[in-house]
């Protein structure tokens, strides 16, 4: 057992060794040249001598060597003394080297092999030294190495076959690295001297002249000057161009610059803040062009510069809060423009994404972003299958179709690399070449929300008494969670605009969240990656090292969530809900009621940070074990446990009346002592569970206790249904009956499902003291309806019982009256978009049929197949009646939907995830489901004839449709 960990503990740990950038680190220390940007870009021993000198170069070697030398003192820990392991550690160890150092790893195999074998290695380097005497060439020496090392590996232990073949294989690794990989120091002069950083340094001395080769920074250089060097580091064609950074003497880059009529130039401004996410200073500083002479780009840099204090430049920094620094100044070559102009990857007027909008004509661009000329306006549709694009082009005019398509497959691209955030892109064509002159965010646009995460985790229209109680509890939530992994990389961010609501539903801040996993070094995917099951990239080593102290104290926590849970729940939340309980709150006033509200919250911000790690816990934990959501069993999920516990109550009530009539089912029990029995049950149940509501989240809606008849139409439904195929186990027990698999991601599931009883009890003592409050401002006439109450925010309730505010009090009528009108509009969105650009989204439009006429697109939710007749479900005032003929259609799901699916075929929901609450279900209950098919309760009717596929998260739609 211990050699198997110690080949697993070799085969992950070397290559993380390998891959440790410590040749980057120290070079980039000592000189603040990035090895990654310059020569052969290859971050090696011999790279870290030729551009670091002689120090630096030899602190590599030690580096590297520590390295080989960790590796096989590593492996001697598992296994004995020399053993053939310890070659396998160096292949580990060089694979890393390569894939993520960048490196081909010769330091790091020759010295640990020196301390695994020193006799052969000692031998096999006085031959490669006297073979270097001979020949004074560096690749007869480097390969030869690499056919005698095996070869005495081979002829001294001739006995040992596993060492002899792991020689070989080292070897033969490292021939085909150095194949891959060419050596800075085997570079021509002339090769070496094309580095355009080196030339310029040379040149220059302790200044050295930036250019949109290296890797800038936008604090220092601006964020025009850093964005064009990012995208010409990933390919895309950008003009050559030097950048002057404040208090830099020009003089040193004009004497090397040669400007005329046939290579004209062009000086442009970028200044700090300068085309960022949050001000475009459109048009705000100088640009110059077709700059033909030295004197002429002299005057020209100096006129950018001075544009920096024009008064409107200055006045549009301070109205926009952005920081007084200096400009910096981009010189490029002038492209000789055939066609040029705009391209929007996203309508900055309809915020609509399914076309790239853009202006052209033919000439320079200067005339479109100038607004002195109408421009040509065309539309592109650009569609991606299998990493293959196809572009429809509407519009016409002089600019030929087939540039247009380059042109919309280039925004297209460049969005995606900027992690979807919509961009303003310059673009010019030469007759060649398609120029990307600047890039820039559409900021009208930003921040992006996002619907997807909180549709389920906050469902449905949201109240504002509810949101103003549910926001900072979650954002604070989550900025706790994030600062503890960032640390001091947090500066800066604001948590509480972590969430938003848009038509009165809650949005997350995408281009937060977008901001917060770069600079914890993770995917912009990872939070799809976690709700959706999403595919994520793998991240950075060098990112995921520097935030390693965080992530090991947000690990550190998640193996805690157990053993915290546990003592809050006995020494907090069961004291808490018990003394919550047992209040005769109809004998309080307004002030002490608000008090014990206070004490509500203060339970509630620890329960919202275990709402919030908990499933996130889980859903970590199921991803890395593979276990399939078939394994998995939700029954401590209060919701599950209720509906199991309702179901095996009506097969006893069918026992006691095996005729009954559906509206009298209550009274006909209430004749006999056995059904005495199912009626004490099920008050017993209903006693329970009654902290339950349609939308768990939602304080605005009442509970089952509050309101049983949805949970009593719900058993008599049951008692109604046929008796299951096996004639003694209802479907939700059969559905729960498996083994349950237990461990690490079963624990969680668990935890989740108490941690979720907590949080629905709180919320409801939480709901029963607000209306409590309600009922005495209905008496005194402060308020004039039943639900007035959850209209307002918990700010103004305080101001109202401390009486602080009279003119708040006069104003009330009209602050509900709006704020109803409002929700109410806002209810009969029939749907509301995925994603909301900026703080001012338009008004909705009924969604466009986007799919085929004969199929819908979803999320795979819950296995299976079924056909049915559509039943469209927008509320649950009424709840309809339903069979497995039943395809239910619904706008989302929480724990309040999970009755309707016991008796369903199927389901097909407009938002949500496989992890969504009615996901679960209709796994426990075997029954297909699709998620997130847009605009589903307005594309189908009721009675429509449909087949769903939960396994591929298709709807298709027919008049004529068998079962297969």
């Amino acid at each position: 057992m211990l050699e198997l960990w110690g080949a697993l503990v070799i085969l992950i740990a070397c290559p993380l060794l390998g891959g440790l950038p410590l040749i980057a680190w120290i070079t980039n220390g000592l000189t603040g040249r990035r090895l990654s940007q310059i020569g052969t870009k290859n971050i090696s021993v011999s790279a870290a001598f030729y551009h670091g000198g002689t120090l630096v170069g030899l602190l590599a070697v030690l580096s590297e060597a520590l390295k080989g030398i960790a590796a096989v003192f590593l492996t001697r820990a598992f296994f004995p003394d020399g053993s053939p392991w310890e070659i396998v550690a160096l292949i580990a160890l060089v694979l890393g080297r390569f894939w993520l150092g960048k490196g081909a790893g010769t330091t790091n195999a020759a010295w640990g092999f020196l301390i695994h074998d020193p006799l052969v290695t000692v031998f096999v380097s006085f031959l490669a030294i006297t073979t270097f005497l001979v020949f004074r060439a560096k690749k007869p020496v480097k390969y030869g190495v690499l056919v005698l090392f095996p070869l005495l590996v081979t002829i001294v232990h001739s006995d040992d076959v596993f060492r002899m073949l792991a020689a070989i294989a080292l070897a033969g690794l490292l021939g085909w690295i150095y194949r891959q990989m060419p050596d800075d120091l085997d570079l021509p002069a002339e090769e070496a001297q094309t580095d355009t950083q080196a030339t310029l340094e040379k040149l220059q001395g302790d200044r050295p002249i930036l250019t949109l080769d290296n890797e800038l920074d936008g604090a220092i250089v601006g964020q025009k000057a850093a964005t064009l060097s990012q995208i010409k580091r990933w390919g895309y064609p950008v003009p050559k161009g030097w950048v002057i950074v404040p208090g830099a003497d020009p003089e040193k880059l004009i004497a090397i610059l040669q400007p005329s009529d046939l290579s004209p130039l062009i000086v442009r401004s970028s200044a700090i803040g300068e085309d960022s996410e949050h001000a475009s200073a459109a048009g705000q500083y100088e640009t110059v062009i077709s700059v033909t002479s030295k004197q002429q780009l002299q005057n020209a840099i100096a006129q950018v510069r001075d544009s920096y204090n024009h008064p409107a430049a200055v006045q549009y920094r301070s109205d926009r809060g952005l920081p007084e620094t200096a400009m910096t100044v981009l010189v490029q070559q002038q492209v000789q423009s055939v066609y040029s102009g705009v391209a929007f990857t996203r309508d900055p007027i309809t915020q609509q994404g399914d076309a790239i909008v853009i202006e052209a004509l033919p000439g320079s661009p200067i005339q479109i972003v100038s607004g002195q000329v109408t421009p040509e306006p065309y539309r592109a549709f650009v569609v991606e299958t299998d990493n293959i694009s196809s572009i429809h082009i509407e519009g016409t005019g002089q600019v030929p179709q087939s540039i247009l398509k380059q042109v919309a497959y280039l925004a297209h691209r460049i969005e995606k690399r900027y992690h979807g955030i919509p961009q303003d892109i310059e673009w010019s064509y030469d007759g060649q070449t398609l120029w990307v002159l600047q890039a820039r965010p559409i900021t009208t646009l930003l921040p992006i929300w996002t619907r997807k995460i909180a549709a389920e985790v906050i469902p449905g229209v949201i109240h504002p008494l509810t949101w103003s109680i549910n926001r900072p509890l979650t954002c604070g939530v989550w900025g706790d969670i994030f600062t503890i992994v960032l640390g001091d990389r947090a500066s800066g961010l604001d948590f509480t605009d972590t969430a938003t609501l848009h038509y009165s539903r809650a949005y997350f801040n995408a281009s937060l969240l977008g901001d917060i996993f770069l600079r914890m070094g993770l995917p912009p995917e990872s939070l799809e990656f976690l709700t959706r099951g999403a595919k994520m990239s793998t991240p950075p080593l060098q990112s995921t090292v520097q935030n390693l102290p965080g992530l090991m104290q947000l690990l550190k926590q998640e193996l805690n969530l157990d053993k915290e849970f546990k003592q809050d729940y006995r020494q907090l939340f069961i004291p808490g809900l018990s003394q919550l309980a047992h209040e005769s709150i109809e004998e309080m006033e307004s002030a002490e009621i608000l008090a014990r509200i206070d004490f509500n919250l203060e339970l509630l911000r620890r329960g919202t940070y275990y709402s919030i790690l908990a499933p996130l816990s889980a859903a970590i934990r199921q991803s890395i074990f593979r276990v399939k959501d078939g394994q998995i069993d939700n029954s401590v999920t209060p919701e599950v446990a209720a509906l199991r516990s309702l179901s095996a109550l009506a097969a006893d009530a069918r026992q006691v009346l095996p005729e009954f009539e559906p509206d009298r089912v209550f009274e006909q029990l209430e004749q006999t002592p056995e059904g005495q029995k199912v009626l004490y049950e099920f008050n017993e149940l209903l006693e329970d569970y009654g902290y339950l509501s349609d939308v768990g989240t939602n304080i605005a809606v009442p509970t089952w206790k509050e309101d049983p008849r949805p949970i009593q139409q719900l058993f008599v439904q049951l008692i109604q249904g046929n008796q299951p195929e096996t004639g003694d186990v209802d479907p939700i027990n059969r559905a729960l009956s498996g083994k349950r698999k237990r461990g690490f991601v079963q624990e969680r599931i668990d935890i989740k499902g108490r941690v979720t009883e907590v949080y629905s009890r709180l919320l409801a003592e939480l709901r029963w003291r607000f209306v409590a409050i309600e009922k005495t401002w209905l008496k005194s006439g402060l308020l004039k309806t039943a639900g007035d109450i959850f209209f307002l925010e918990i700010a103004e309730i305080r101001q109202l019982i401390a009486e602080v505010d009279p003119p708040l009090r006069e104003r009330l009528p009209e602050i509900i009256e709006y704020r109803r009108s409002q929700f109410i509009e806002d209810s009969k969105i029939p749907q509301v978009p995925i994603l909301i650009y900026g703080n001012t989204p338009p008004h909705p439009l009924a969604p466009s049929p986007i799919y085929s006429d004969q199929v819908l697109q979803g999320i795979p939710a819950s296995h299976g197949q079924a056909v049915g007749r559509v039943k469209v479900v927008r509320n649950l005032q009424d709840l309809p009646q339903i069979d497995r003929d039943t395809i239910l259609v619904v706008p989302y799901t929480d724990s309040g939907w999970a009755p309707l699916l016991v008796r369903a075929g199927g389901l097909i929901a407009e938002a949500g995830g496989r992890l969504s609450h009615g996901a679960i279900v209709a796994r426990e209950y075997g029954i297909p489901a699709v998620m997130d098919v847009r605009g589903a309760t307005w594309l189908l009717q009721d009675g429509q004839r449909v087949r769903i596929d939960g396994s591929r998260g298709i709807v298709e739609l027919s008049n004529d449709l068998r079962p297969q």
